[in-house]
């Protein structure tokens, strides 16, 4: 974890030494992880020999449970452990057993029920589904249960009566799934956990690996573009697949790391994955919203009183377009004492705000954050100063003076942009939205002294937009949101606009573009190809380059063709049978990944780095 935090560090020096801790964190957990593959395999192959050879050795008229525990309860030896004397010891005693049967007090003994192996509409699953179940003889089941350490007998007469069964050879197919259980590194899906055993040493650490190794091959696998280079040096490879299945696997471990597993599965699906547009719909990598909502339900019993899930239910209200519900849930909340989750609060309330078009609140909200943080002041200002652009355009003709307030306060929030950028960085860089908005209010001053008029009218195409695209909030918006979208962007095009005229290339493709995006997120697919086609893939790329200009627009147009053709293919729950169009979008998205630099390249190319990842899931390889 302390690589990790290194990596944001403002030195460069220090960023490239965090990789290398990095590195040394991977190859020490990923050996912790194959030490556990090793012993846990090393189990499953000791008790398959075991239990074929005590099975072998017993008459079949006489085999019963005689109270004993079954082999699902046993606690596991410690790798270390594993020495000549304990192997001599159980030798020993096995030869103690086969004694005994021959002198006919084999009853004592047995800890096994073998099943009836005609089971023919009985298939083993291809993943462990949290019970193993075998059918006996008058119907009932042996099941071994994942939440339980001890295998039960359910018979529909006598459900809590040891039943007798068939003899020989059932009990080497429940075995089989077992081992298949217990040669993953991570049990899916609802994994038995006592599997590990119940030493605190061996759970803290088993439970700790899983955390720390899986959020590292989910970041990893997250990177950017830009920095893979830079990860192939130190060696990194990332595997979101493997990662989530060790998070969620630390989950069901009730201590911090189970917590801390929690958060990072939240913050991936709640926030990561709702900034992405090229995820299925529906199967492996899709949002488990049912999951999440257990998972969440689960972690508000044992922590009640922790700020952090409620602020996790805000955005999966959030994440289900829920967007005033979950303002009202984070309003109603008590205030946190911890100062990092009240600014995350009210960062999380600052954008849901955001989405519905509530502009002072929205204000009011951002200046709240400035408050709690040391970050990113210059784009809270930012922010602040765009929504009160969008309600001086509301009022400009219908009620003068409250425009003219709100031109003010605009201008204000401006001037305080500049002072309070270039404070933080990332890896010796200046934060890019420090950039860009630098950029952004640079360009308008120029436009302003061009056309002779003041700052305010002199900018284009609504920045309140601009932000809301960045950070994927139409994604989040209902219909009627969508609308509102629209009509703020219509305004540019209006009588109300009198500089329309003079706009140049690059604004007006930010106009083609943001309302191109707006109409993908309402499924008008065709309408938002045909304005990106016409406005911006047009002209040449080299029109958007140069000075002032919004070079964003020409890469981030060729994402949003690709994220239109991939929403095609989705549109039923079946990518897979539309081949064609997810060919094309391998195209437009190897196109985006080899652009050169431009502003937010590394936040588009997350999205790029997760669209090319589900595509590679349908067999099509980027």
């Amino acid at each position: 974890m302390s690589a990790i935090v290194g990596v944001l560090n403002e030195s460069l020096t220090e960023a490239i030494k965090s990789f290398y801790k990095l590195r040394k964190a991977y190859l020490t957990l990923e050996g912790i992880m194959d030490a556990e593959k090793k012993y846990l395999k090393e189990r499953s192959t000791s008790s398959l020999n075991s239990t074929a050879s005590e099975t072998s050795s017993r008459p079949a008229s006489r085999r019963s449970i005689r109270g004993e525990k079954p082999f699902a309860e046993k606690k596991p030896i410690a790798p270390d452990q594993s020495s000549p004397s304990l192997a001599k010891e159980r030798d020993e005693k096995k030869l103690s057993k086969e004694t005994k049967s021959e002198a006919g007090d084999e009853d004592d003994d047995f800890d096994f029920v073998d099943a009836d192996e005609d089971h023919p509409d009985l298939e083993t699953p291809n993943e462990y589904l949290g019970h193993l179940g075998v059918p006996t003889e008058d119907g009932g089941t042996v099941t071994l249960n994942s939440t339980k350490r001890d295998a039960h007998i359910h018979s529909s007469s006598a459900p809590d009566l040891p039943t007798q069964s068939k003899p020989d050879e059932s009990v080497p197919d429940i075995v089989d799934d077992f081992e298949e259980l217990t040669m993953s590194n991570t049990v899916k899906e609802s994994g038995d956990i006592s599997l590990f055993g119940d030493h605190a040493v061996d759970v803290f650490i088993i439970s700790g690996s899983n955390f720390c190794f899986g959020i590292l091959l989910v970041l990893i696998s997250l990177v950017p573009p830009a920095f893979s280079t830079l990860l192939k040096i130190v060696g990194f490879k990332g595997d979101k697949e493997r990662g989530m299945q060790m998070l969620w696997q630390a989950t069901k471990f009730n201590n911090i790391h189970g917590a801390m597993a929690g958060t990072v599965i939240f913050g991936f699906y709640n926030g990561l994955t709702a900034f992405c547009d090229i995820i299925p719909q529906s199967g492996e990598g899709s949002y488990p919203r049912a999951r999440c909502k257990v998972l969440l339900a689960e972690m508000r019993e044992k922590y009640p009183n922790s700020h952090l899930w409620m602020l996790e239910e805000a955005r999966m209200f959030t994440h289900d377009k829920e967007l005033e519900k979950a303002i009202a849930f984070m309003a109603a909340s008590s205030e946190s004492p911890l100062k990092q989750l009240e600014a995350l609060k009210w960062f999380e309330r600052s954008l849901t705000t955001m989405y519905i078009h509530d502009y002072e609140d929205t204000a009011a909200a951002f200046q709240k954050c400035i408050t709690l943080n040391n970050w990113s002041h210059g784009l809270y200002y930012y922010i602040c100063g765009c929504c009160h652009v969008e309600l001086y355009r509301r009022t400009k003709s219908s009620n003068p003076a409250e425009a003219a307030k709100n031109k003010e306060k605009a201008e204000q929030f401006f001037k305080q942009v500049a002072p309070n950028t270039g404070r933080k960085k990332f890896m010796a860089r200046q934060l890019p939205f420090d950039v860009f908005v630098n950029r952004k209010i640079a360009k308008w001053e120029d436009r302003a002294k061009q056309w002779g008029c003041e700052f305010i009218d002199a900018i284009g195409v609504s920045p309140i937009e601009e932000m809301i695209y960045f950070w994927n909030g139409h994604k989040r918006m209902r219909t009627s949101h969508q609308d509102v979208s629209l009509q703020n962007l219509a305004w540019s095009e209006s009588p109300a606009n009198p500089h329309w005229e003079k706009e140049g290339l690059d604004e007006h493709a930010i106009l083609a573009l943001l309302r191109a995006a707006v109409k993908r997120n309402m499924g008008r697919t065709e309408e938002a190809k045909s304005i990106l086609q016409a406005e911006i893939l047009a002209h040449d790329r080299a029109l958007f380059k140069g000075g002032l200009k919004d070079s964003w627009t020409a890469p981030i147009a060729r994402y949003e063709m690709a994220a239109n053709f991939w929403r095609e293919a989705d549109v039923e729950g079946r990518p897979d049978e539309h081949r064609d169009a997810l060919e094309v979008c391998r195209g437009w998205l190897e196109e985006v990944s080899k652009w050169e630099s431009y502003d937010l390249d590394a936040r588009i190319g997350m999205k790029v780095t997760t669209a090319k990842t589900t595509l590679r899931r349908y067999g099509v390889e980027c």
